[in-house]
């Protein structure tokens, strides 16, 4: 299956990337797969954390299945995920911000496709942030340098006690509809003890929905400015689609089908699964989800890094005729970038779509979406949106003082909205 597997990888990773998006992980190497930044545990939320209170955890697996080399940098960057040209390496890390080697390296055991799994936390005792900000985490092959394997993105807040009040609530009264389709977040931030004299130019904002970086809504203008802080109520630019609930399943083991799958075959070579084939939602079920993250484990949750298989799996969409529109599926295992890897193609005969996706063993959410012609969000949507959907929403809060250097992220809040 290694073989396979890596054959495949190959021909979606020749094919161009339909659009990039710099504050996302990127995947640069076709052997890499199942990348994983969390911060504290927090599987469910954006690797966002406040300095010096836990760690970063990295996890990726590479499937050669021979030793490797890899070594990392650390950059810090702005709020727009523009590098920090205004920053030394020692202005931000303390240690050194390039050359440091993943030493955690384990060999996959009893697995039918062979890979080696790579593990790094942040910060080490080589490597350890000193501001708050974006990052951006670039792991190299020393064998062909100046070649990226892989980029993994995270944020770190000020400690606590130096953050700006943010407050964030969400409500199905919009301006679009009311109790409908759609959901609109209010957002109140409080200076704290921070001065902000210009806070047009000093505070930049990201809202986002489910973590998913395609539709953040970035700097929106406030409809109150205050002395003490800035108000969004009711802001046009805030209101998001509620959708429906992520699809899901579970592959837990080769062996027995678990949540969410119709069956497993064997064809000599292969694990094939396939999650039972679904169409397009027109009401609204509940159903807890995840709201588009995985998680890798397996039956026996034990070693799961390394004694957890990957298995071709395919998932399908029911639709008598094609939509005039690309379907892709995403989750936060997609890392939010639209790739050719994703996209569902229409079998006429069965009249369904399908992509066939290696994926490692584990828990999964995911959802269709479909882009335009300039490769964004579409119109087109496959599933009915309705106010009831449980999504989660972020903000991002970014502070740059009179004469700063950098941008500072000052506030974080995640919220879930719930219908009570």
């Amino acid at each position: 299956m290694k073989y396979t597997i890596t054959r495949l990888c190959c021909i979606l990773f020749s094919i161009y990337s339909l659009s990039t998006f710099a504050q996302r992980h990127e995947i640069k190497d076709r052997n890499i797969r199942s990348l994983q930044v969390i911060a504290n545990g927090k599987w469910q939320e954006l690797p966002v954390m406040m300095i010096n209170e836990g760690k970063i955890s990295i996890d990726f697996d590479d499937l050669t299945h021979t030793y490797r080399r890899l070594t990392y940098t650390i950059k810090h960057y702005e709020a727009d995920w523009s590098p920090s040209t205004g920053l030394f390496d020692s202005d931000f890390i303390e240690g050194f911000a390039s050359g440091n080697t993943i030493e955690n390296i384990q060999e996959s055991s009893l697995t039918n496709t062979l890979y080696t799994h790579y593990h790094l936390d942040i910060p080490n005792d080589n490597c350890k942030p000193k501001i708050s900000g974006n990052y951006k985490l670039t792991v190299y092959d020393d064998d062909h340098p100046g070649q990226p394997v892989l980029i993994a993105c995270f944020m770190l807040t000020e400690p606590f006690g130096q953050t700006m009040g943010l407050k964030l609530n969400v409500t199905a009264r919009t301006d679009a509809t009311i109790n409908d389709k759609h959901q609109q977040v209010d957002m109140i931030i409080n200076y704290g003890n921070y001065i902000v004299s210009n806070p047009q130019q000093q505070i930049k904002t990201v809202v986002l929905q489910n973590r998913n970086w395609l539709d953040a809504r970035y700097n929106s203008k406030p409809q109150y400015i205050m002395a003490d802080g800035l108000q969004w109520n009711h802001n046009k630019d805030y209101i998001f689609w509620a959708g429906n609930e992520y699809r899901k399943f579970e592959i837990l083991s080769t062996d027995v089908a678990s949540m969410g799958i119709d069956h497993i075959t064997w064809d000599g070579k292969n694990y094939q699964v396939y999650p039972f084939i679904t169409t397009p939602l027109t009401n609204y079920l509940y159903e807890k989800d995840a709201d588009g993250a995985f998680l890798i484990r397996n039956s026996d949750n034990v070693d799961i890094n390394t004694t957890s298989d990957y298995v071709m799996t395919h998932i399908r969409l029911s639709v008598p005729t094609p939509y005039p529109a690309h379907i892709y599926l995403n989750g936060d295992w997609t890392y939010d970038r639209i790739l050719p890897e994703y996209e569902m193609r229409y079998n006429a005969e069965q009249k369904y779509y399908e992509a066939i996706i290696p994926l490692k063993l584990g828990y999964y959410n995911y959802q269709f979406i479909t882009t335009d012609e300039n490769n964004k969000l579409s119109s087109l949507r496959i599933d009915e949106s309705h106010y009831q959907t449980e999504n989660s929403y972020q903000a991002l809060i970014y502070f740059r003082p009179q004469g700063g250097r950098t941008d500072k992220l000052v506030g974080y809040s995640n919220v879930k909205f719930i219908i009570q």
